[in-house]
């Protein structure tokens, strides 16, 4: 394992999620699910402004004319650079009340593919979305914890984790249509050992797939064909997503989780909760904007 992530910002989140780079504003935005928080910080001086949301927050994506798309517990929404919910898209169709929006990621072509997460953690209730003008597309269901979005360079295939199954899978991506199809098993996680699953995930300009590794302690690198390249450590048990930026793009940042974790586990990992950064030899890419028109 090669040097690993240190530490930027204390950020004392409970679920930190959903690390997301402006490339206009050179800030890094980021969310606290539990809290209910949308995160600004910037890293130039240390600041960090919080916005704070009337529920969960579990993803976020840069809006085309400013503000986000966000997914909620009730649904994806457009909401505010000052934080105010401005218009619902989508309801979530699912439970509300053991269902919420968790990982998502704009697509190339501007529409948001989000997923939910079952918080039975058995019924498999959850799914993958796409939206656009058109409404709310399911593109996979039966899932315990969607995960791991994430788009190759070219756009043409879509990275998708099932954390609490352990399994990270690929699916050929039509960026004109967003229709999703051919899913494949990429790689497969967990063992007696090492309890690690795939949490959420980042492609960078050659085509790997970077995954943060929930309960595992590190992030990994993968190839496009699946080989593991590298792994670094994170100073947190729980590493929940990275995403790069920077001026470069060449940092990668990572949120992680402190929320429900063992009392020796914090103390062993005091950090949990934190925003971490690693610098990278290659960059990543620059993330598309929602279009609400579409």
């Amino acid at each position: 394992m090669t040097a690993g992530f240190d530490l930027v910002l204390d950020a004392r989140t409970a679920l930190g999620e959903c690390p997301l780079w402006s490339v206009a504003e050179q800030v890094l935005y980021f969310v606290d699910i539990k809290q209910s928080r949308i995160h600004r910080f910037d890293p130039t001086n240390g600041s960090l402004r919080t916005l704070e949301l009337p529920e969960e927050v579990g993803c976020i994506g840069l809006a085309k004319g400013g503000g986000f798309v966000a997914g909620l517990r009730s649904g994806l929404w457009l909401i505010a650079s000052t934080g105010e919910l401005l218009r619902k898209l989508a309801d979530n169709p699912e439970d509300q009340s053991i269902s919420r929006f968790n990982d998502g990621m704009v697509d190339p072509a501007g529409r948001f593919v989000a997923g939910t997460v079952d918080e039975t953690r058995e019924r498999g209730i959850a799914s993958l979305y796409r939206y656009d003008g058109r409404g709310l597309e399911k593109l996979a269901g039966g899932l315990l914890t969607s995960n791991g979005v994430a788009f190759s360079p070219d756009g043409k295939r879509l990275y998708h984790s099932d954390t609490l199954r352990f399994s990270l899978y690929t699916y050929d991506y039509d960026v004109a249509t967003g229709t999703a199809d051919n899913r494949q098993l990429f790689a497969k996680f967990g063992s007696e050992t090492d309890k690690g699953r795939p949490d959420g995930g980042a492609v960078d300009a050659e085509g790997c797939y970077w995954t943060a590794l929930f309960e595992g302690g590190r992030v990994q690198r993968y190839a496009p064909d699946g080989t593991l390249m590298a792994e670094y450590p994170v100073p947190a048990k729980c590493p929940t997503m990275v995403t790069f930026g920077g001026p470069d793009l060449k940092t990668l940042y990572c949120t992680s989780a402190s929320i429900g974790r063992p009392a020796e586990e914090l103390a062993e990992y005091p950090l949990s909760g934190a925003l971490f950064a690693l610098r990278t030899d290659v960059p990543g890419l620059p993330k598309p904007l929602f279009n609400p028109d579409l």
